[in-house]
């Protein structure tokens, strides 16, 4: 049985999670209103040269592009990723594994307001992608924030942390 000082180390990784979904969510959504309203049909942005541009692109697809017919499947996964980080969440005791699952949870919750809401309809509407580097696929701060929540769980499962907080050395 958790004492009631476990319980509430819970309630804080759970807390730290859902304050990093929201900050990744919120920079994310306002970013791609200001892009959509300030650059979409104008020319590119150089940020750095032409090592990095900002310019819009909407991305119906996953990552560089591809599956552009499978997006209410790309939708489905997103809410599915929702419910898992959901119920590993009830177990959570790690700090570090809070801020990967928020980071994948903010991005998820993103990437899957585009699909829902924006054009051409509920369930099947195009991601909005800005962020353009040299020879690289055009993406958005979702999708950084589920790459970086994506590397920090490989790296914390390879070093044996769980996410209730226990540590094994295989």
């Amino acid at each position: 049985m958790r004492t009631e000082e476990s319980k509430d180390r819970g309630r804080r990784r759970i807390a730290a999670l859902l304050l990093v979904a929201l900050v990744v969510y919120l920079l994310d959504l306002g970013s791609k209103l200001l892009v959509v309203a300030k650059l979409e049909h104008h020319a590119p942005i150089e940020v750095i040269g032409t090592l990095l541009r900002f310019t819009v692109i909407r991305n119906r697809g996953a990552a560089f592009g591809m599956g552009e017919a499978l997006t209410i499947f790309l939708t489905i996964i997103a809410a599915a990723v929702i419910v898992v980080i959901a119920r590993i969440a009830r177990k959570l005791y790690s700090l570090p594994w809070a801020i990967a699952l928020g980071l994948l949870l903010g991005g998820a919750f993103g990437n899957l307001t585009d699909r829902i809401f924006r054009a051409p309809g509920v369930f099947e509407g195009a991601v909005v992608d800005f962020i353009a580097p040299a020879h690289f696929a055009v993406f958005n701060l979702a999708d950084s924030a589920i790459v970086c929540g994506g590397v920090l769980i490989v790296i914390l499962s390879f070093r044996g942390l769980d996410p209730d907080g226990t540590v094994h050395k295989d």
